[in-house]
């Protein structure tokens, strides 16, 4: 099976993305993975960054990534995040946490696309932030 390629989709005929994800990504050859929804715990179970959805979004985040390696992929693979935040005033949290690791996860700009809801709540109350992927399959 080749190996997948991402393209990135922005049109100027649909409004632009803003801020920090594409319009649509386009997957050709390879396979897909669907990464379950990650919240902020760590490996033992524990909650991070109780109250504080920028700690949270990273903690997801990282155990995101931990799942792609895992699978000798990587963050730059994900063509599409759906993001779910508790009440509007996790959102200028989220949006910190995402803006201090994304530079690094994509120093191109190649964002995945991203849906993002906001609900009224997660699994545990003490959670703010659940991320789930889908990547393209080297």
């Amino acid at each position: 099976m080749p190996d997948p390629i991402r393209s990135i989709v922005n049109t100027s005929s649909a409004p632009q993305p803003v801020p920090a994800y594409s319009q649509a990504v386009k997957v050709s050859g390879g396979s897909l993975l669907f990464v379950s929804g990650q919240v902020a715990a760590d490996t033992n179970g524990n909650v991070v960054g109780i109250g504080d959805a920028a700690a949270q979004t990273k903690q997801a985040l990282s155990n995101i990534q931990a799942i792609l390696a895992n699978q000798g992929t990587a963050l730059t693979d994900i063509v599409e995040f759906t993001t779910y935040r508790v009440g509007r005033e996790s959102v200028a949290g989220y949006m910190a946490g995402r803006s201090e690791v994304f530079p690094d996860m994509y120093p191109e700009g190649d964002f995945p696309a991203n849906t993002v809801l906001v609900i009224s709540g997660l699994a545990r109350e003490d959670f703010l932030v659940e991320i789930s992927a889908i990547a393209a399959m080297p």
